[in-house]
């Protein structure tokens, strides 16, 4: 069967990239590749199946959420910014609403309106999905890619491989675009889970799974040196630690990192100074009933004077100087060696893939195989929460689909 364009994978980038590049090509045969017996599985599932489309912020601050790759998107991102994917979804019907954060989703909080919209626009442009359409082999030959799936063998002048990456397997996201780019020559930097919680080394907090910690300063450490801090909002679960301050920062972390946490906005000096003065002036107190007067919950303080072998029963007054400094020492640097990220099955994106090197950014066409493109997570860009990794699906999408849309 041959085609003008095929794309690989129903998601975001596939579904987005084939309506751009139908753009003024209706006689065209643009043809999708979908292995699930559906489409958008992940889009279903993203924010918790509300759809956090993307972030209200301006666009110029959307670079700081992108690690280190983040230049790779200036061109994407300022050719289809984040008001334009809104208006793109607005002129179809669609409202919406800003969460806190300034995160944005669909005012009914149902992520299959988006996709709706998506699927209703292929409709509309005559563009086919074959689904169960497990893509086997791939090679280009005579200028033409030949595609060998699980049914059929097609052909096509251009490709667009939109295959998603590792996270949340169950959707469909096992790999298989790594494997493709892959076997055209691609090199694939190392897929590893990224907006996952950490798993934390002889874990003591179990019991305190649900305690949230409210913009805390955060610092990672790595092999004795401050590697970087943050402040932001963290969470303890059962296994170790996850929030916002955890995930987001979690393309940096590795196996055997410190993650030290400051539960109180005091320096020691400034700490110490405090604490004597409740103990000055409330010293009948019992240790526990003083310590609570600080912003922290009392089950994890309780766990804190356990861990430390300091009777939280005792008189505040009766504290010495050695349990005065652990309390201290403690309350100013909470650490945590982690013992690995969670995997793929609960990271939210994946950090890793397609080589950007090798990546042309104003139209995602690969440097290496003329008319390849590749767009989305199948691409070694993650994002932070909030909206950023949809919108980098999107734009690159764009990008992608728009230019190939003026060579058809």
């Amino acid at each position: 069967m041959k085609v003008d364009l095929l794309v690989i994978g129903a998601g975001p980038a596939g579904l987005f990239s084939a309506i751009q590049a139908a753009e003024n090509n209706q006689n065209k045969n643009i043809l999708i590749l979908e292995k699930n017996s559906s489409a958008g599985k992940k889009l279903l599932i993203s924010g918790s199946g509300q759809c956090n489309l993307t972030h209200a912020g301006d666009i110029a601050n959307f670079f700081d959420h992108y690690g280190n790759n983040s230049n790779f998107l200036l061109g994407p991102l300022y050719s289809f910014n984040n008001q334009d994917l809104m208006q793109f979804f607005k002129k179809r019907g669609i409202s919406f609403r800003k969460a806190r954060g300034g995160k944005i989703f669909p005012e009914s909080n149902n992520a299959s309106d988006i996709l709706n919209v998506l699927l209703k626009e292929l409709k509309t442009r005559d563009i086919k999905i074959t689904y169960n359409a497990n893509v086997e082999n791939i090679e280009q030959k005579n200028g033409l890619f030949k595609v060998q799936s699980s049914d059929k063998i097609y052909q096509s002048k251009y490709l667009i491989l939109a295959a998603g990456g590792k996270s949340f397997p169950k959707t469909g996201s096992t790999g298989d675009g790594f494997e493709i780019a892959k076997s055209l020559g691609h090199n694939i930097v190392e897929p590893r889970p990224a907006l996952a919680p950490v798993i934390i080394k002889n874990y003591q907090f179990r019991m305190l799974s649900g305690i949230s910690l409210r913009n805390k300063e955060i610092s990672l450490w790595k092999n004795g040196d401050l590697f970087k801090s943050w402040n932001d909002d963290l969470l303890l679960t059962h296994r170790g630690l996850s929030g916002p301050g955890i995930i987001n920062y979690s393309r940096y972390m590795q196996q055997g990192d410190l993650i030290n946490i400051k539960l109180l906005n005091y320096n020691k000096k400034e700490l110490e100074s405090d604490l004597l003065k409740k103990i000055e002036r409330e010293g009948r107190l019992n240790l526990v009933n003083l310590l609570i007067k600080y912003p922290i919950a009392q089950r994890l303080i309780e766990k804190i004077l356990e861990l430390a072998k300091i009777d939280g029963s005792q008189n505040a007054a009766h504290l010495t100087k050695d349990e005065r400094k652990e309390i201290i020492d403690t309350f100013s640097n909470l650490k945590f060696e982690i013992k690995s990220l969670a995997n793929f099955n609960q990271s939210m994106v994946t950090k890793g893939g397609i080589d950007l090197n090798e990546i042309n950014p104003q139209n995602m066409e690969s440097k290496i195989v003329n008319r390849f493109f590749a767009a989305g997570e199948v691409l070694d860009i993650d994002g932070d929460t909030g909206g950023y990794n949809l919108q980098a699906a999107f734009s690159t999408a764009y990008s992608a689909g728009k230019y190939i849309s003026k060579q058809l």
